[in-house]
């Protein structure tokens, strides 16, 4: 969909304030409505119309009960603060912090960061050990420096607070989940006995989702792209020590999960829309099991 064709659609903005362009649609009539207009109800948000026609067909014995228990009418907004970004950054800097203390940090680090081979023990012996899937998530909680976490967390603050109120806190923390994955995938098949440690995966699939959704809202996304373009670029630079397979990686995963917010915005298409996501993370899962199947592919 072109820019002009998104701002000719209505159905794109919200209907009681058509300079507002919004995700959420009512629960009842479908209509897109503005954080201003959203009203919490039972199951998800209603808009103002549907809220009056609610009130209107409650019977007396409903009014008087709801008198009765001081139930407060349902006029609250949708709370649209970054709260998961916030608390992503904030158990993020507190992983950093434990690293920091003596006798212990280095440990916390080696349990945390990401290593391939701790995947498979089984299959590589040489490698010893057990298994540990929590490695493909936890590397985003451990960094090897001040400035990787500070510029990883200024990032994360600065993409997250926009991001997480226009898809919600479920659908932001999916995003970042399934972005962590897919670095720590990536990393599997094209680096597989390499440490790595950083959020940048998840970075990355952030970058990514605002660069699809940012398009399909017809916002200029000429900042987001060279942004992207050079921390791309950086990666590939010999001896600035970068795991390009993690940005890559969390990229792709980011694109393909910020077309599917895109094309399955309705409620109607919400039961698509997790089929969609499980089948990301399945397909990933799946991708991880190439190592056992062609094992001189992947380790060189």
């Amino acid at each position: 969909m072109t820019t002009d064709d998104f701002r000719r659609n209505s159905e794109n903005f919200c209907y009681r304030h058509p300079d507002r362009q919004s995700f959420v649609l009512c629960q009842r009539c479908l209509r897109t409505i503005c954080p201003e207009c959203q009203t919490q109800a039972a199951v998800g948000v209603i808009c103002p119309e549907c809220l009056r026609d609610q009130q209107k067909a409650q019977s007396p014995a409903q009014r008087r009960a709801e008198r009765r228990w001081s139930r407060p009418q349902a006029v609250a907004v949708r709370d649209t603060r970054p709260i998961v970004t916030y608390v992503i950054i904030g158990i993020t800097a507190f992983v950093y912090l434990l690293t920091l203390i003596p006798g212990i940090g280095d440990a916390i680090q080696s349990a945390l960061l990401f290593w391939a081979p701790t995947l498979y023990p089984s299959f590589f012996p040489q490698f010893g050990g057990l298994v540990e899937p929590w490695r493909l998530f936890t590397v985003s909680l451990v960094h090897s420096s001040f400035w990787h976490i500070g510029l990883n967390m200024l990032a994360l603050f600065l993409i997250g607070r926009s991001l997480e109120p226009l898809l919600g806190r479920w659908r932001f923390v999916t995003l970042y989940l399934l972005s962590t994955l897919g670095g720590s995938v990536a990393v599997t098949l094209l680096s597989f006995g390499t440490p790595v440690v950083g959020a940048s995966g998840a970075i990355f699939g952030l970058f990514g989702a605002l660069l699809v959704i940012g398009r399909h809202l017809g916002a200029n996304i000429a900042g987001i792209a060279i942004v992207l373009g050079i921390n791309l670029v950086i990666g590939f630079i010999p001896g600035f020590n970068v795991s390009w397979q993690a940005h890559v990686g969390g990229l792709v995963v980011g694109l393909l999960v910020g077309f599917i917010f895109t094309r399955t915005r309705a409620a109607r298409q919400r039961g698509l829309q997790i089929a969609l996501l499980v089948a990301v993370a399945a397909v990933l899962v799946a991708l991880l099991f190439v190592p056992v199947v062609f094992p001189t592919a992947v380790i060189r």
